[in-house]
C-alpha cells in the first residue's frame, strides 16, 4: 500500500499574488479589476493588459471552488474547516469573494484572468496560445458536483450537491492529490496531478457576455486535459486584439469530468501568445470548424455540441481537414487513417455543450510533410 507522509498543508506554500514575478515580463494578477465571474470577454470589453504578438505573459488565475454561494461564500471559513490556516488561504480569492458579484441563477461559476489585447490580431487570424509553465498556487483543491449537472444525473444516492477537499502530497518527485476514501476517514485514493487550464479563449462578437460555462468557437471551457505546458491552443479571432482571458485552473481531471467538475485548484500561467493571418487560414485551414491544440506529440482537434454524437461527427470532421491540410493526404486516405490510428475522446460530458477530442501522432508522417504553415503548427506539436 503507497504510504504518503503526512502534512496536507505543508506540502509548499500558496502563492500570494504578486509573489516571484520576474519583473521584466507582463504579469495580469486576478484581483477584482482584472476578473470577471461567471461570464466572458465581448467585444466591447476594455482589456486589462496589453501584449503584442510572440510576447510572454503571466496570470494569475483563482478557482471558483470553495468561495461558491453552496459552500458559503467565505474561502477563509470554508478551507478552515479542512484545516488550512487563513495565511494558507489566497488573498486574491478572499477579495475576488468580497468585492464581486455574480447571479447564480443565470451566470456560470468560473472566475476569468482578462480581457488581455494582442497587438495585431484581427478576425479571422488564429490566436495561438502556447502554455509555457503552470505553478500551483496553493496545496490542495476541490472535487465537487451539484445542480443535477454530473453524468449520472437522476441517480438516488449520486445526483446531489456535495464535494470532497482534496490536499497536495508529493511522493517521490511527484505531486499527487488525494482524497479520503469516505467523508470521516483517514485513508485516501491517490491520483498523479497535470494541471492545465480549463478556460483558454478570445471575446466574442457579441453585444452581451457570454455565459462562462459552454465552451465554443471562441474556445472558452473546453476542458481539454492535453493543454499542460508545452501545448499550444489555436483558437479563431473573433474581434479586434483577441481580448484572450484564462481561467478554469484545473490540477487533474478525467476525460469526461463526470461528476461535473475536475480537481479545481489555482494556477499561475506562464504563455507565449503568437498569430496566424487570417489569409494564411483561409488558405490552408479554412474548413477546421474552432479551436484545436498541438503539442506533446500530437495534433489535437475539437468538436463541441449540445448533442455528443454531433460533437464526435465534428471532431472527425476536423480532423480529416487537419490531416488533410497539414500533410497533404488524400481526404479518404485520411478518413481511414484515423479510424486505425487516433483515439477520439470526450474531453467533458457536463457543460451544456459537450466536447470531443482526437489525438493524432505526427511521428506517424512522414517527417518535412505539407506547407510552410503546416511546419509551424508541426513544430508547436513536437
Amino acid at each position: 500500500m503507497t504510504t504518503f507522509p503526512a502534512p496536507a498543508m505543508g506540502a509548499f506554500p500558496v502563492l500570494q499574488e504578486g509573489v516571484e514575478v520576474d519583473g521584466g515580463t507582463v504579469y495580469v494578477p486576478a484581483d477584482p479589476g482584472r476578473v470577471l465571474w461567471g461570464r466572458l470577454p465581448h467585444r466591447s470589453d476594455t482589456p486589462v493588459a496589453r501584449i503584442g504578438a510572440g510576447d510572454p505573459v503571466v496570470i494569475d488565475t483563482i478557482s471558483h471552488e470553495g468561495i461558491l454561494e453552496d459552500q458559503g461564500s467565505d474561502p477563509v471559513g470554508y478551507f478552515g474547516r479542512h484545516g488550512v490556516a487563513p495565511d494558507q488561504v489566497l488573498a486574491d480569492a478572499i477579495e475576488v469573494t468580497a468585492r464581486r458579484r455574480r447571479d447564480p441563477r443565470i451566470d456560470g461559476p468560473h472566475i476569468v484572468t482578462g480581457p488581455i489585447a494582442v497587438d495585431g490580431a484581427r478576425p479571422g487570424d488564429l490566436l495561438a496560445v502556447r502554455v509555457d509553465d503552470l505553478r500551483m498556487r496553493a496545496p490542495y483543491g476541490v472535487v465537487s458536483t451539484r445542480h443535477g449537472r454530473g453524468v449520472l444525473t437522476g441517480h438516488p444516492i449520486l445526483d446531489d450537491g456535495y464535494n470532497a477537499f482534496c490536499s497536495v502530497r508529493e511522493l517521490d518527485g511527484a505531486w499527487f492529490g488525494t482524497m479520503p476514501l469516505r467523508p470521516d476517514g483517514d485513508e485516501v485514493a491517490h491520483f498523479p496531478l497535470a494541471p492545465f487550464l480549463g478556460i483558454i479563449g478570445v471575446a466574442t462578437d457579441t453585444e452581451t457576455r457570454a455565459h462562462s460555462v459552454p465552451p465554443g468557437r471562441h474556445g472558452g471551457n473546453i476542458d481539454i486535459r492535453l493543454l499542460t505546458p508545452g501545448a499550444t491552443l489555436f483558437v479563431p479571432v473573433q474581434v479586434p486584439d483577441a481580448l484572450l482571458y484564462v481561467g478554469d485552473p484545473h490540477y487533474a481531471q478525467g476525460n469526461g469530468e463526470v461528476a461535473l467538475t475536475a480537481l479545481e485548484a489555482p494556477l499561475r500561467a506562464s504563455l507565449t501568445v503568437d498569430l496566424i493571418p487570417a489569409a494564411q487560414v483561409r488558405h490552408k485551414l479554412g474548413r477546421v470548424e474552432g479551436p484545436f491544440a498541438a503539442g506533446h506529440g500530437l495534433l489535437i482537434p475539437t468538436g463541441m455540441d449540445e448533442d455528443l454524437n454531433l460533437a464526435l461527427r465534428m471532431c472527425v470532421g476536423n480532423a480529416v481537414e487537419l490531416v488533410t491540410a497539414l500533410f497533404d493526404m488524400d481526404p479518404r486516405q485520411a478518413y481511414l487513417y484515423l479510424s486505425a490510428a487516433t483515439d477520439f475522446d470526450v474531453s467533458q460530458a457536463v457543460d451544456l455543450v459537450t466536447g470531443v477530442h482526437g489525438s493524432i501522432r505526427v511521428a506517424d508522417f512522414p517527417p518535412g510533410a505539407g506547407s510552410g504553415l503546416a511546419r509551424r503548427i508541426l513544430d508547436r506539436a513536437r
